[in-house]
């Protein structure tokens, strides 16, 4: 499994390409503000997008989806608890950034739910639903990879906001694991 890291927008959030080196298959994970760049990176590393999975709701982790989602007619997973969230995806970028967005949220093809895995080529990431940080939140990691990307859920210096609950499973199950956070630097969990 190859993962690479774009930090991306005005709050530097993490979209990660993870690409099964044999298929050049890829997941994006939280695309966030700059379609363009993610597109070009896609492009130029020879990538094969198979879809767009967000880890929750927040206008920083989807902003580039839909037109992702466009250029390369890909499906968009999210969890069920986060759909209101996506829908208010302008008012809340508008608000935070300071500027008019135009972005429309994407077409969601797909809930995830707790244990459902995603494949893409000969790799595959698991879904744990972690709410706290919002209603959706998820992770997703691979067992024998020792990877885990944990959208605001945990960071390299501590947790999210209000993802307390979510830091004790996350320690018990996933100590030694490299962890891929939505902004920041990755790390390996030490329980």
């Amino acid at each position: 499994m190859n993962i690479i890291t774009l930090s991306l927008g005005q709050l530097q959030t993490n979209c990660y390409l993870v690409i099964c080196p044999q298929t050049r298959r890829t997941i994006i994970i939280d695309p966030a503000d700059d379609a363009n760049f993610i597109s070009e990176k896609i492009l130029r590393e020879r990538l094969k997008p198979m879809a767009i999975v967000a880890t929750h709701g927040h206008f920083d982790h989807v902003l580039a989806a839909q037109e992702l989602q466009l250029a390369f007619n890909i499906p968009f997973f999210i969890h069920q608890n986060d759909q209101k969230i996506l829908f208010k995806m302008n008012q809340s970028a508008s608000w935070w950034l300071k500027r008019e967005i135009i972005e429309s949220p994407p077409k969601i093809n797909k809930f995830l739910k707790e244990n459902e895995t995603i494949k893409f080529g000969q790799e595959k990431l698991k879904v744990m639903e972690t709410p706290g940080h919002t209603p959706g939140s998820i992770c997703l990691y691979n067992q024998e990879k020792k990877v885990l990307f944990s959208g605001d859920t945990v960071f390299k210096n501590g947790v999210g906001r209000n993802a307390e609950k979510s830091l004790e499973k996350i320690k018990q199950k996933f100590a030694g694991f490299q962890i891929y956070p939505g902004h920041g630097e990755d790390f390996t969990l030490i329980a």
